[in-house]
């Protein structure tokens, strides 16, 4: 479960860490009396609140110098998209004047099966950037989930990014702090960036936290609590694919995918991207699927914008050939549509799959490296 920017900072105040003054806007609120009310002074920054990575990058952060111009931009942030998602609350959050940004996270490192905390001297909207061309920044310090995160390992890891000092134990305290809630939660993630230095203290101008759902019947507050709308959550086609029991994830690409189980659907997204394509989806039709509901999915594909071409890779096991043929010929058919489509089929009934897809025009490849090169080719 994705925590909004709100309420992981909520979250971070019950812990005792300080956090920029603010307040939150829903649909319908007058913005200008909310600031007011807050007793928030210009400069501000109004934040979309949607639960995707790289708003700033997005437009989704914007810097105003008066009440005024706060509320023009929120006007303009409710009607635009983060990545396909439109925002289901705006934060707006008293500017913090700062020296400079760190970056700080705890994740689960699944091969070492415990958690690691990655820091870094430069922080902000460009740290996949740095991660990539200067890896060097980027400090790892493993955790003993036995042992948690000891005073001085927490120092060690200000010092690894250059701090001294007062900074330096405020930013032990602010991490020690971080890996409380991270436990606490049983979170999947935990993250400040940027995570600020005012002075000789650290303050997160933002908060991300991801809770293991598996967890969630032990943090049932963190669902009953929940106060956005879910346009703040999936984007429009999500919502679309989920009215129909369709399990779909939207992505920046142009290639639509469908697969038969999660495997190999990601297995086949890797292929893609391996060979210069970009997928526009992920949408697994699982094991056994039948006829109509292939039908449903290479429709839905045909009708998602994104998707200029559709990939579908089956391998059958308990998913027959046939029906999957069946499926695509129908979908195919009632749509009319022209997009590209190129099909890998193999396994059961795999020679009846593929006399029915020559039967209407389409060609089935058995090899899917091959069949990939086709479709980022078109």
């Amino acid at each position: 479960m994705k925590l909004y920017e709100f309420e992981a900072k909520e979250i971070l105040r019950m812990y005792g860490v300080e956090t920029p003054p603010s307040v939150l806007v829903m649909p319908g609120d007058d913005v200008a009396a909310k600031i007011r009310e807050a007793g928030l002074e210009p400069p501000l920054v109004v934040k979309s609140q949607v639960l995707v990575a790289g708003r700033g990058k997005a437009g989704g952060i914007k810097l105003v110098e008066s009440v005024e111009d706060a509320v023009r931009v929120a006007g303009e942030l409710w009607r635009k998209p983060i990545k396909g998602i439109l925002p289901g609350a705006l934060l707006v959050e008293k500017a913090v004047p700062h020296d400079a940004e760190l970056y700080t996270s705890i994740i689960i490192d699944r091969s070492e099966r415990r958690p690691v905390i990655l820091a870094s001297r430069f922080g902000g909207m460009d740290i996949e950037e740095i991660a990539r061309e200067k890896p060097e920044s980027i400090v790892r310090h493993y955790v003993d989930p036995f042992l948690g995160l000891r005073g001085y390992e927490a120092r060690m890891v200000g010092k690894a990014i250059g701090l001294s000092g007062r900074l330096l134990n405020s930013y032990a305290s602010f991490l020690q702090v971080l890996y409380r809630v991270f436990t606490a939660l049983e979170a999947e993630l935990v993250e400040s960036n940027p995570l600020a230095i005012v002075g000789d203290k650290v303050v997160p101008l933002d908060a991300r936290i991801i809770v293991d759902d598996n967890s969630l019947f032990r943090h049932r507050e963190l669902v009953e609590r929940r106060r956005v709308e879910q346009r703040g959550e999936y984007t429009e086609w999500e919502v679309k694919a989920r009215q129909q029991g369709l399990p779909f994830v939207e992505l920046e690409g142009d290639i639509g995918i469908i697969g038969n189980g999660a495997g190999l659907t990601m297995a086949t997204m890797d292929l893609v991207y391996h060979f210069g394509g970009r997928p526009a989806n992920f949408l697994d039709i699982g094991g056994g699927a039948r006829a109509e509901l292939v039908k449903k999915a290479v429709s839905f594909l045909l009708e998602f914008p994104k998707a200029e071409k559709i990939f579908i890779n089956v391998f059958g096991g308990i998913t027959r050939g046939d029906e999957v043929a069946r499926g695509i010929v129908a979908a195919v058919r009632e749509s009319g549509s022209s997009k590209p489509l190129v099909v890998r089929l193999s396994g059961t009934r795999e020679e009846e799959g593929r006399r029915i897809l020559e039967e209407a025009g389409i060609y089935a490849y058995t090899d899917p490296v091959e069949a990939v090169k086709k479709v980022v080719s078109l």
